[in-house]
């Protein structure tokens, strides 16, 4: 990795206007002023560089457990392009430094929790003390103080001067970044979903006229079209895609309304990617430079409600998806609804069948019910009726990792069930979608015979087939078109 050329010319350019401004003495919140309640407490000169050791010092307060190596990665990468952009006035040793972390895989340690979304600051502190030569950071595989780490890897701890310690802390590098992972994990979940569905559909040989697309065209909503498409994409190739093939003019609403669910999910997504494009890509300073005048403004471009709501949306149409799937797989287990033997066992009623995976499959909805929770409505803090609202952007960012962890896991429960219902059901012909899946599957995982334990079915249907990059990319390319 490395900065554009036009990078350091523009961050000179900035730290100019710092410069002056400190020259001056000119009042300027966090630069020649203290910060939040003190920030009518007029620094002095030569204090400066002491107090931007302060502001990292005292405000690494994050507690708990470790961040993933990913997870700081992508914080990192967020900070120094939301610098390089400029308006910062950082110092450009300052994210070269950064850059040359990432390059050396210098990993500072973060603990997970400490944000509350005005800007990401008690957690991106400690990077700020690995900078300095403090704190603890991971390197090749050992925790060590933030000094040896950067030794190590042969580098130098930076000196801080006006400005730089508040620029470390500041903006929502963490949310973004974190928010960045998840929102594409939860694109390769959607496809997951989608081909999950269409085998559950080729199972219960589901009606597909729900997803013409002269029935949604009567009512166009957010990504139903582009989900149904999809669908019928997997489903290309089997026997499906011509409704007469149906067993029922009419499917439960968990397979009827697939479309529209999914699709919910797509727009979710969407608006995930509006609203965290700006915070990986601009300014979340407070204040900021504008070099072609000079000045140094207060602003509010570290405040992520937009974010923040877009985060809680996403968890919520994860949450919707996550149902129908755990509702689709009880009507595969329902002879009355699908046609196939009770529970999916060949005795019938004889034996347990799948009947206590759906026990399991709930438990899992229930998780991911109580973890889509909105967090960007939580009470806020007031820090003396200054700091009087926060967005809790990061925790909702954190929170998606989990639940996509468990939605892939009910994915999988769906996917186990709904290929022996393929078994028992014998299409003809499968769909491309379905056929590689049903193939993956069987590869690793033998048909249900007699009662036997599934959960180690379920587990390894997760870890090797969706979590299967070669599978997650075949899967893409039949849906890319339709997409």
């Amino acid at each position: 990795m490395v900065l554009a050329d036009e990078v350091l010319p523009r961050l000179e350019r900035d730290r100019a206007v710092v410069d002056d401004i400190v020259d001056r003495q000119v009042p300027t919140y966090g630069l020649t002023t203290g910060l939040g309640t003190r920030s009518s407490y007029a620094l002095p000169r030569d204090e400066l560089d002491a107090f931007s050791v302060r502001t990292v010092r005292g405000r690494a307060n994050a507690v708990g457990a470790p961040l993933p190596v990913p997870v700081v990665r992508a914080a990192l990468l967020a900070r120094v392009n939301g610098i390089a952009g400029g308006g910062s006035g950082v110092r450009p040793t300052i994210p070269r430094l950064l850059v040359a972390m990432l390059n050396a895989r210098v990993h500072p340690v973060i603990p997970e929790v400490g944000s509350i979304g005005a800007s990401d600051l008690c957690q991106m502190a400690h990077v700020g003390l690995v900078v300095i030569g403090e704190g603890s950071a991971e390197f090749a595989g050992e925790v060590l103080d933030g000094t040896a780490a950067l030794r190590r890897a042969g580098l130098a701890p930076a000196e801080l001067g006006p400005r730089d310690g508040h620029v470390l802390c500041s903006a929502s590098p963490l949310a973004a970044g974190q928010g960045a992972l998840a929102l594409h994990e939860a694109a390769a979940v959607l496809t997951l979903a989608q081909a999950v569905t269409a085998l559950t559909y080729e199972g219960f040989r589901a009606n597909t006229s729900p997803l013409d697309p002269r029935v949604l065209d009567l009512r166009p909503s957010p990504g139903q079209s582009r989900a149904a498409g999809e669908l019928l994409a997997l489903l290309d190739g089997g026997e499906l895609g011509d409704p007469r093939h149906a067993r029922r003019v009419q499917d439960p609403v968990s397979l009827r309304c697939s479309a529209q669910v999914h699709g919910a999910l797509h727009a979710a997504l969407d608006f995930a990617d509006d609203a965290l494009h700006p915070e990986l890509n601009g300014c979340g300073d407070n204040p900021v430079v504008l070099a072609d005048t000079g000045e140094i403004l207060s602003s509010g471009n570290f405040h992520t409600p937009a974010l923040a709501l877009a985060f809680d949306t996403l968890a919520l149409a994860l949450t919707q998806t996550a149902a129908i799937s755990a509702e689709r797989m009880r009507r595969l287990l329902d002879p009355a609804v699908s046609g196939l033997p009770a529970n999916l066992s060949p005795y019938g009623p004889e034996r347990s069948g799948f009947a206590p995976l759906a026990k399991t499959a709930q438990a899992l909805v229930a998780e991911i019910r109580m973890l889509s929770a909105p967090v960007s409505t939580d009470p806020r803090h007031g820090a003396d009726a200054v700091e009087d609202d926060s967005t809790n952007a990061a925790l909702g960012a954190r929170r998606l990792t989990a639940m996509l962890t468990r939605l892939r896991q009910l994915l999988a429960v769906e996917a186990v069930v709904a290929a022996q219902a393929v078994d028992l059901a014998e299409p003809s012909a499968l769909g491309r979608g379905p056929r590689l899946l049903h193939h993956a599957i069987r590869a690793i995982v033998p048909r249900l015979d007699d009662d036997r334990p599934c959960g180690v079915d379920v587990e390894v249907v997760n870890r090797d087939i969706l979590g299967s990059d070669d599978v997650r990319s075949a899967l893409r390319a039949l849906v890319g078109g339709a997409s």
